[in-house]
């Protein structure tokens, strides 16, 4: 009985390991506009037994343009809508939705903004679990006229 559950513990010892060591990590960058490219990523993605998804600050900048090009410019409320349609573009291009996001960290140039922001959130994330999230208000983000910036962090399982 003891020579048995030697055996049994060996080998399942041995599996772990194996299925240990077959668990590797990579990570990856992506960028999407031309003018990201040499200045962040704008996406990067962590694959081991599970993928996480880490989206740069994501704002009305106009993804076709050459940056700076600020798209709802003095319009709060369009802005923020606007970089929730990029976050659930990018997010898709990963396999993944607003749902497996699991931290925002949230960026606004006046604090005045933030009424707006809570229900403009609300509203995109609709009956999706709310993410950890932090707000933060600053003097100024990446680009004159840019009145919100996005972080955000999802995990999806590995397919």
């Amino acid at each position: 009985m003891l020579k048995q559950f030697a055996t049994t513990a060996a080998l399942a010892l041995a599996l772990m390991t194996t299925a240990a060591s077959a668990q590797t990590l990579e990570k990856k960058s992506f960028n999407y506009s031309e003018w990201t490219k040499g200045r962040f990523s704008e996406a990067v993605t962590v694959t081991g037994p599970g993928k996480l998804i880490f989206l740069a600050g994501v704002g009305a900048e106009d993804e076709n343009g050459k940056g700076g090009d600020i798209l709802h410019k003095g319009d709060f409320v369009g802005q923020c809508h606007y970089s929730y349609d990029k976050i659930k573009r990018l997010l898709a291009k990963h396999g993944a939705t607003l749902a497996d996001v699991a931290k925002m960290v949230t960026y606004m140039t006046d604090v005045r903004f933030q009424p707006d922001y809570g229900k403009c959130r609300v509203e995109e994330f609709g009956s999706n679990p709310l993410p950890a999230h932090t707000l933060l208000t600053i003097s100024q983000l990446a680009w004159p006229g840019m009145l919100v910036e996005i972080d955000v962090t999802a995990v999806v399982p590995v397919k």
